[in-house]
């Protein structure tokens, strides 16, 4: 096992801190959030892009930036590039255009892994909810064949440039995508072909959804033989039969729907080994994630310690 309970690094996604004002605040500032996330314990940070986006800096700042990475004393061992579908009509070419500025960026503050989806900007339903996977998203097309090339094309493009740079790219499970099944997220796999591309199973977003949904277990045993990264949250789901009512709210990891002891399990016999990241929405987003960070560790296998010399065990045996 290359991690222990102590070392295995898990991440805070930077989703709280979102604010249009960060890309062009000074590096004194992304300093301020980096101490913040270190203050409640986290050691390693996901560089969410809806906080910053690294791929969007000029030489100048993306080297400020690296200063302000090292004097926090965080590693970034993972990058989410948010709500930039390289196939969406509008936006696609020149969201394939910023995933690859972002590869190059990346790269030069130690990133290993390139988080991305095929999940959309808000609609203005889901901008007007208070949780907005209470409204329909966009969605790709059903049985759409060229569509689901051009998926193929562009993440094998992207997986190829990261392999360049020593990266891992990981494609995050998205309702109304590609992704938002597990059959169809492990077809995108295998249509991919590239070691270095996997999965994030990030399971929470689909249970949050009101609607039917798959077994969360049966999402894992399809995916996880193809998991390099994990995004995790959890939440409360209640379904009443008699009306059809379905209601989910954010939950700490160890209290939610999903059974993360049953899960992290499951994984760690399939021989994962890669980086967590910790994600919550609402409320002290950082502080119930710096909580699911300590469960996690919990759930992860403790260091064996060193075998004592055979001399050493033979002399306390004669003595």
């Amino acid at each position: 096992m290359p991690h222990s309970r102590e070392t295995w690094p898990i991440a805070a996604a930077l989703h709280q801190f979102a604010d249009p004002r960060v890309q062009h605040a000074q590096p004194e500032e992304w300093l301020k959030t980096f101490r913040e996330v270190a203050s409640v314990g986290f050691e390693h940070v996901d560089l969410t892009d809806n906080w910053l986006r690294i791929g969007d800096l000029d030489r100048e700042r993306l080297r400020a930036f690296e200063l302000m990475v090292l004097e926090s004393g965080l590693r970034v061992p993972a990058l989410s590039i948010t709500r930039r579908s390289i196939i969406d009509p509008a936006t696609g070419v020149d969201n394939l255009a910023y995933t690859h500025r972002t590869i190059d960026a990346a790269a030069s503050v130690g990133v290993e892994v390139l988080s991305l989806g095929l999940h959309r900007p808000f609609t203005e339903a889901q901008q007007k909810q208070l949780w907005f996977w209470n409204a329909p998203g966009a969605e790709d097309p059903v049985d759409d064949p060229a569509t689901w090339a051009l998926a193929v094309e562009r993440f094998r493009d992207i997986g190829r440039h990261a392999a360049e740079n020593g990266m891992i790219v990981s494609l995050e499970l998205y309702e109304d995508t590609y992704l938002g099944t597990a059959d169809s997220a492990v077809r995108m796999i295998e249509d991919i072909d590239l070691p270095n591309v996997g999965l994030d199973p990030d399971i929470g977003n689909l249970v949050r959804l009101h609607r039917p949904i798959e077994d969360w277990r049966e999402i894992l045993a399809k995916t996880l033989p193809y998991t390099n990264y994990w995004q995790v949250k959890n939440y409360y789901r209640d379904e009443d039969p008699a009306t059809g009512s379905i209601i989910s709210i954010p939950a700490p990891l160890a209290l939610g729907f999903i059974n993360y002891r049953e899960a992290i399990r499951e994984a760690l016999t399939l021989g994962f080994s890669g980086v967590f990241t910790c994600e919550h929405y609402g409320g002290d987003g950082l502080g119930v994630s710096a909580m699911n960070m300590q469960y996690l560790r919990t759930l992860l296998p403790q260091a064996q310690p060193a075998a004592a010399p055979a001399e050493a065990t033979t002399m306390g045996v004669l003595s």
